[in-house]
């Protein structure tokens, strides 16, 4: 039986237990069929030499986005990590906010694709990425010993 997914209020809860999305100020903005979109502020302690915005920031949202929508998919049952991230970046961000919205293109039993969006506050692409997700726990609950 599938787990019926998780609200976006569950979603906001499970996002402020984890300390790293508080430091970027990640917020769920939005919940898709297929995924979520999530943004940051782009403050100045988020900015690197050249004065835009790192691009660890954008990775780490294309990150976030595609962990909730596999989190929100499972009803919050399956455990599970990143295995591959490649973003391809646009153009730079100064100010505003940065958002990702992902895509759950594929679920398989032990890997899961999706592709992100990148976006600035104008709705101009900034960049996209494609992140690969592993379930760590069987989907009878047991889990993984990491064992081959």
């Amino acid at each position: 039986m599938k787990a019926p997914k998780l609200t976006a209020r569950q979603l906001r809860g499970s996002l402020a237990r984890i300390p790293f999305n508080q430091l970027l100020g990640v917020k769920l903005t939005r919940l898709h069929p297929d995924g979520v979109t999530v943004e940051c502020r782009v403050r100045d302690d988020l900015k690197n030499g050249a004065g835009v915005a790192h691009g660890g920031v954008a990775a780490a949202l294309a990150d976030v986005a595609v962990g909730m929508a596999l989190n929100r998919h499972f009803g919050g049952k399956r455990r599970a990590t990143t295995v591959e991230l490649k973003v391809s970046y646009f153009r730079p961000v100064t100010e505003g906010r940065i958002f990702a919205r992902s895509h759950l293109l594929r679920i398989g039993s032990t890997l899961c694709v999706a592709s992100v969006d990148l976006t600035d506050a104008k709705a101009n692409s900034i960049g996209t990425a494609i992140v690969t997700y592993m379930l760590l726990d069987t989907a009878r609950g047991i889990p993984d010993t990491g064992r081959i």
